[in-house]
């Protein structure tokens, strides 16, 4: 009986966390423009004016045009092109799809690796505990972006290896939450009847411990979301990230930035603002997700 009012638990809250979130328009608009930036990332082959991978496209000619210009083709380029003709609202929309990838694989990744050490640490305690909270300790100590740089130099270049490093250096926040969710849960009555009735370790904490964590560990990997995309942005700008071949939001800005102060604002600027709206729409719904959850919010 104790374990189906556990399991039922989660879903009354669930239904009450929808009710909630719907009647806020804040996090409803959030959620609607994630949606949109979203969308744009996964149907760019069929939006994008033109393949920005293709050089039979490209006309190093058609290079530095502003916004609204037509090339000798005429074809029409909004957002104007870069200096390899490339058009930029095509590369903005290739880029994100990096970007998102990056960046939500990365933190879904460390999502999963966090929390299953924290929740392991919190059930098994001891020694165990000890030596991964000494760990966590020693990872969180330790400047994210410079820890990520160090890893990357030895790794190299590429979306895998991006997604590695900062997959390393973002577990840890996942495993102190969880870890100190999974402490207040480990003291109720159904997780000490499961344990006492000798249940398999991996049954209690992945039908005890995680349901009755997830409400933190999913405001969190919101905000760590758009944490990763900036981290993977700034390593791109400064040359560690993805490769020219596959850039990103962050490499599009980077190819830009010699160029700003002889007037090609565009070409660093838009992928910029496209980089802003995704951080901020993933920051929007975080921060209201943490506001429905959290009972004890008080600033609105």
């Amino acid at each position: 009986m104790a374990a189906s009012s556990s399991r039922s638990l989660p879903l009354d809250r669930a239904g009450q966390f929808f009710r909630d979130f719907a009647r806020d328009r804040v996090a409803v608009f959030g959620l609607g423009m994630l949606i949109v930036v979203v969308l744009a990332a996964v149907f760019a082959p069929l939006i994008a004016p033109q393949d920005p991978y293709d050089l039979m496209h490209l006309d190093i000619m058609d290079g530095r045009l502003p916004p609204g210009s037509t090339s000798m083709a005429g074809e029409t380029y909004l957002l104007g092109t870069d200096t390899q003709g490339r058009d930029m609202l095509s590369a903005i929309l290739y880029g994100l799809r990096i970007s998102l990838l990056v960046g939500l694989g990365a933190a879904g990744l460390a999502f999963v690796v966090g929390t299953f050490a924290g929740l392991l640490a919190a059930y098994v305690g001891g020694r165990f505990e000890t030596l991964m909270m000494r760990l966590v300790d020693l990872q969180l100590s330790f400047p994210t972006i410079l820890a990520a740089m160090l890893i990357l130099v030895f790794l190299g270049k590429g979306v895998t290896n991006v997604v590695l490093a900062i997959v390393i250096v973002e577990w840890a926040t996942y495993a102190r939450t969880a870890r100190g969710s999974a402490l207040s849960v480990m003291r109720r009555e159904y997780v000490e009847a499961a344990r006492s009735l000798m249940m398999p370790t991996r049954v209690i904490i992945l039908h005890h411990l995680l349901p009755n964590c997830m409400s933190p560990l999913i405001v969190l990997l919101t905000m760590q979301a758009a944490r990763a995309i900036a981290l993977e942005a700034t390593l791109s700008f400064l040359g560690l990230g993805v490769p020219i071949t596959e850039p990103s939001l962050g490499l599009l800005i980077a190819n830009g930035f010699e160029f700003m102060l002889s007037g090609a604002y565009w070409i660093s600027i838009f992928p910029g603002v496209a980089l802003l709206i995704t951080i901020y729409s993933i920051n929007l719904v975080g921060d209201r997700l943490r506001r429905v959850l959290d009972p004890k919010a008080t600033l609105r």
